[in-house]
């Protein structure tokens, strides 16, 4: 139900948001510009420019639903959080003799971790004996109502209502805190409600994910610092994918520009693209063992493919005429090759590279949750296991913070390196 819910105030989010944006820009004045001009803008790349406001609103979205559904102290507005504090109910017992009488069992709901004992309750008058117990928030607690009523051993002995609710084993009735359910062996369970926040163990807040960096980044985790966690995946995946990229590239071009080499790899090539990296690790223990050698191959095969379909399609999608135009004016085949193909294929090298870096860092957490003593991955699972799941996050924002950071920076390179991309 929570999850319906964050998706809802999402969606919601997005539309008030988008609705605000446009209203305001539409009562400044119209940019008018080459882009504004255009009556055709679907299909269109260079019409459709990323709105940073868009971007710097969803992640503001995405922190302020965050915090809403943890409790975080760091925004403004939460959804309805679990019970916490003291609350009571009553039950109805009949004894053997067809006798009624009322107690009343008092709960003190307290924060998860916290040490709190059950107050005394009186006995009060009557066979039925007041009651006392505690449980922590998102939690249920077992009551034995009848432990200290009079003639609870005897036969016909039952509870019947609570709060006024008639209730019998194997039903539950809601009370003003939280809701009490009735065992086959006429037990009470009580469980306050939980309201609409997560709990910290499925989802902390981001306040304490913040501090387990903190922490970590100073301390270390699993015998390594975080820094030493996070350089050991970075490297294995700038080996690996500068391996897969110093082979598949020239492969790449071979079946972009041979009959004979296209026809003898494409079967190869067609047959392990859709084979996902992580199939293969098995294998890829099996023959090189669990230790770095592992990781690279796996990683060189994650990016071996990718890099020849590119480098493959990049040659393909070179316009005829150029190569035409250049015989015309007396090249070679090699300066054709250097001063036509490769120019013209880069830029779709370049996004292969991309995907195959993406591909890459993915499969290497995935490849070191199997067997690393370090690692982003390593980290991950070493917490998991451990239930930390803030240290769980923690590593899962490391993780899309650097992909975000290696995807810029390629980005960066494409843009100095293949200025004429979309020029010519």
């Amino acid at each position: 139900m929570t999850g319906y819910l964050i998706l809802f105030v999402y969606i919601a989010l997005f539309i008030g948001a988008y609705t605000l944006v446009q209203v305001v820009r539409r009562s400044r004045a119209a940019t008018q510009d080459f882009t504004s001009l255009k009556t055709v803008t679907f299909g269109d790349e260079s019409a459709i420019r990323s709105d940073r406001a868009a971007s710097v609103i969803s992640i503001l979205v995405i922190f302020l639903i965050w915090g809403a559904f943890t409790g975080s102290k760091l925004v403004p507005l939460h959804v309805p959080g679990p019970f916490a504090g003291d609350t009571s109910f009553s039950y109805e017992a009949v004894n053997a003799a067809g006798e009624t009488d009322q107690a009343t069992v008092s709960v003190i709901v307290h924060q998860v971790g916290e040490d709190v004992e059950a107050p005394e309750a009186a006995p009060g008058d009557g066979f039925a004996k007041d009651d006392a117990a505690t449980v922590a928030t998102w939690r249920q607690v077992l009551i034995r109502a009848n432990r200290n009523d009079e003639g609870r051993t005897e036969e016909g002995f039952k509870i019947t209502a609570i709060d006024g609710q008639p209730i019998a084993p194997g039903e539950k009735v809601s009370v003003e805190d939280g809701d009490v359910s009735m065992t086959a062996k006429g037990s009470l369970n009580f469980t306050p409600h939980k309201g609409l926040q997560m709990e910290p163990i499925w989802m902390p807040s981001p306040e304490a994910v913040a501090y387990r960096f903190v922490e970590i980044a100073n301390e270390g985790y699993q015998n390594f610092t975080l820094w030493e966690h996070l350089g050991w995946s970075l490297i294995r995946v700038v080996v690996g994918f500068a391996a897969g990229a110093a082979l598949g590239i020239p492969l790449g071009y071979a079946m972009g520009l041979s009959g004979w080499f296209r026809g003898w790899f494409d079967p190869i090539v067609e047959f392990m693209r859709p084979v996902p990296p992580l199939a293969l690790i098995p294998l890829v223990i099996i023959w090189f063992g669990i230790w770095e050698t592992g990781k690279i191959v796996l990683l060189f095969l994650a990016a071996l493919w990718i890099m020849t379909i590119a480098a493959r399609a990049g040659v393909s999608g070179v316009n005829i005429s150029k190569v035409h135009a250049a015989y015309s004016l007396g090249a070679s085949r090699w300066q054709i090759l250097r001063h036509v193909i490769i120019p013209n294929s880069l830029p779709e090298i370049f996004t292969g590279a991309r995907v195959a870096m993406g591909v890459c860092w993915g499969t290497v957490v995935a490849a070191e949750l199997v067997a690393a003593q370090k690692g982003a991955g390593m980290m991950i699972i070493a917490a998991s296991k451990f239930q930390l799941t803030d240290i769980v996050i923690m590593g899962i924002v490391l993780i899309g913070v650097i992909g975000y950071g290696i995807d810029t920076l390629m980005r960066m390179a494409e843009k100095a390196l293949v200025p004429w991309k979309g020029r010519f």
